[in-house]
């Protein structure tokens, strides 16, 4: 498998229209296999460890056919970045527009955090506000901080991984004396065992993102193992990876918020075309255009730099999980 993997690979550069986990272009990996293509784009500085479940997320896709659908359609949350400029704020809100709840980037700065929040309320006053930290404050400072962004903007649908660990997350929710739901990303993703943590008392909502937790069947086997509500997001993915997370969200019995699967809007091209309509995108098979694969191709050197890393990833893990499944192609 893994030769006909790297003899069909190809990577492209996608440039980012601002500043996003401090990136300004997404390189993206993709190769086709039997059942479609595969994307596997593990940001530059994870280990080949970490990266090997996004390779596995990516051979999964390549090898299986979609799960079936419980819906067409996927409502999308819009994603702002920490960007402090009034302008870029607005400008960027209006390529998200339809969609009625907004997730921000916060955690730098409380009083540039506090400032962009309210900025969002200010031009969205009916929309539903999400904070993101990536799991960057302390006990301490996530109730000095969620109580404050409280008091000045007002009620907020959830605040994803505000602590880093499930022990502090649980501390958290003992403290806190505003009514917000706590929704982990990073303590499942990032786990080296997903199905093993205890969530129960440290989260109310759970994020599965396809690609960093091995693919659209492995998170489904987790949904189903921690039984709590979710949420689908993406991982600043080309189109061909945000389709996976539609497949996800549209198999999921129940899908009571918003996703996060709009980010290919954060992107100033992509490989293929993935309509935000009215807040919402549809599930389909997302196949790249050859001609912004050429467009968009990286340099040789770099083409080759993803080939060892491929290769590496193979190894490191996904070849072992691909042979317990029976995978072939």
């Amino acid at each position: 498998m893994i030769d006909q993997l790297l003899a069909s690979l190809q990577v492209v550069a996608l440039p980012l229209k601002s500043k996003f986990r401090g990136i300004t272009v997404r390189e993206v990996a993709l190769f086709k296999g039997p059942a479609g293509w595969g994307e596997f784009a593990p940001f530059l500085e994870y280990d080949d460890r970490e990266s090997s479940t996004w390779l596995l997320s990516a051979i999964d896709a390549a090898t299986n056919p979609a799960p079936m659908a419980y819906r067409d359609f996927i409502k999308v949350n819009a994603t702002l970045p920490s960007l402090n400029s009034a302008q870029e704020i607005a400008e960027l809100l209006q390529s998200f527009a339809g969609c009625d709840t907004v997730k921000i980037k916060v955690g730098e700065s409380l009083t540039e955090d506090i400032v962009r929040v309210a900025q969002v309320r200010s031009l969205l006053p009916k929309a539903k506000l999400r904070l993101d930290v990536n799991g960057g404050w302390s006990v301490d400072q996530a109730l000095i901080n969620l109580h404050k962004i409280y008091e000045e903007v007002g009620p907020l649908e959830y605040v994803e991984q505000p602590c880093a660990t499930l022990e502090e997350l649980r501390l958290l929710k003992e403290k806190l004396k505003i009514e917000i739901k706590v929704t982990g990303d990073e303590v499942i993703r990032k786990a080296a065992d997903p199905f093993a943590i205890d969530l129960q008392g440290a989260v109310d909502i759970l994020m599965l993102k396809v690609a960093p937790l091995g693919g659209v069947t492995r998170a489904r086997e987790i949904a189903a193992h921690h039984k709590l509500p979710l949420v689908v997001s993406s991982a600043l993915d080309s189109a061909v990876g945000i389709s996976y997370g539609l497949q996800l969200a549209a198999s999921l019995p129940s899908l009571d918020y918003a996703c996060g699967l709009a980010t290919g809007q954060l992107l100033s091209a992509d490989i293929a075309d993935l309509p935000l309509l009215n807040g919402q995108l549809e599930v389909n098979p997302i196949s790249p255009d050859g001609d912004l694969l050429a467009k968009y191709a990286v340099p040789v050197e770099r083409l080759t730099w993803w080939q060892e890393r491929t290769k590496r990833a193979f190894y490191a893990g996904a070849e072992s999980e691909i042979k317990a499944k029976g995978w072939t192609w």
